[in-house]
């Protein structure tokens, strides 16, 4: 290399530094002046996790794991979905499974609503019978719970019953915090016709819409209400991840107790005052229960198998709810239709 050489390759390359480094104050400047802190508005400024969920959740982005990528399959437009969760017994031939598509199927309204269920096996069979029946969207839960086997029927209050609903609590945590919105339904919930319309009528002012056993004829009333975790809207936002994110965690410190009797306790205590969630209770005139059956069953959007022991007494008094709602769209029903009796749910209790 020449003496004279020397300087100007030194010279070039300083150039080329010093624009490099330009360009970096440029991006870094862009990125801080364009940013909710910068804005000096006096706005809430947005923490990291939050910004960083919103841009892994954007439209343009790639699933980030295969629950994402089974949510945004099953998922409306605006990211709400329906979801339920089901095990090998649930999911067994002419079981609660088959009850529950068939009253989507026959209902009001309510078959194209299909495409948008997305049905969460716990155990391998489940999945696979899930699958076998095609048109549906099944996804299958990488570990169940404590790595307990929740295949089998869990009667109610069994220490299996309750593994598997604190499991159905910490997936409904992770949808999520995906960004997801959605509509959680028991298997033994008959659809009967479209729900959707009325729920979202009231989603844009609530974040939880909830069904109670009971309804004491006030739907503000949430303390004074029991919550019923078998049919509820849910809508993706900081509040109510961090209510399903202490939810969760009261496992820890309640023993015994199944998910949807830590939340009435938690909601006694000011949980949902605490984290600004927005709360709605249905109505069970049409949104029914057998622990309270709607006064007419023409005005019924769906009807839930609760204060019921077993999966053979829900199975037969479901199946007899079905055929006065078949009744009802062909015609048939008089002028004021009610539910029969459910004489298998009241004997599974002796």
């Amino acid at each position: 290399m020449s003496a004279q050489s020397a300087p100007r390759q030194r010279c070039a390359l300083g150039q080329a530094v010093a624009v490099v480094a330009v360009c970096l104050l440029v991006v870094v400047g862009t990125y801080f002046l364009s940013s909710p802190a910068a804005a000096g508005d006096g706005e809430t400024e947005e923490n990291f996790s939050d910004i960083w969920r919103r841009r892994r959740s954007s439209a343009d982005a790639g699933p980030r794991d295969d629950l994402e990528a089974a949510l945004r399959g099953a998922a409306y437009a605006n990211r709400t979905l329906i979801l339920s969760v089901l095990n090998r017994a649930y999911a067994e031939e002419g079981g609660l499974l088959d009850l529950f598509l068939r009253s989507l199927r026959e209902g009001e309204d309510t078959e194209q609503l299909i495409a948008h269920v997305l049905l969460v096996a716990m155990d391998r069979p489940a999945f696979l019978r899930c699958r076998r029946l095609g048109g549906v969207r099944c996804y299958h839960l990488p570990a169940a719970m404590d790595g307990a086997d929740l295949s089998s029927e869990q009667l109610y209050m069994s220490h299996g019953f309750i593994s598997m609903m604190w499991g159905r609590i910490r997936l409904l945590g992770e949808v999520l915090n995906h960004g997801y919105s959605f509509i959680f339904t028991d298997l033994d919930v008959m659809w009967l016709r479209n729900p959707l319309p009325r729920l979202e009528y009231r989603a844009e002012q609530e974040d939880l819409l909830i069904s109670a056993d009971n309804f004491n004829g006030r739907p503000d009333d949430y303390a004074g209400n029991e919550l019923n975790t078998g049919f509820f809207f849910v809508a993706s936002n900081n509040r109510t991840a961090a209510l399903f994110d202490e939810w969760h965690a009261a496992r820890e410190v309640s023993a015994g107790m199944k998910e949807q009797d830590v939340l009435n306790e938690m909601k006694r205590h000011g949980a949902l005052r605490r984290f600004g969630v927005r709360a709605r209770i249905l109505d069970t005139a049409r949104f029914s229960g057998f622990c309270e059956d709607s006064r007419d069953a023409r005005e019924v959007a769906t009807v839930h198998a609760n204060c019921c022991r077993t999966m053979r007494a829900k199975v037969a008094d479901l199946n007899a709810v079905l055929a006065v709602a078949r009744r009802r769209l062909n015609g048939e029903a008089p002028s004021e239709l009610r539910w029969p009796a459910h004489l298998e749910c009241a004997k599974s209790w002796r």
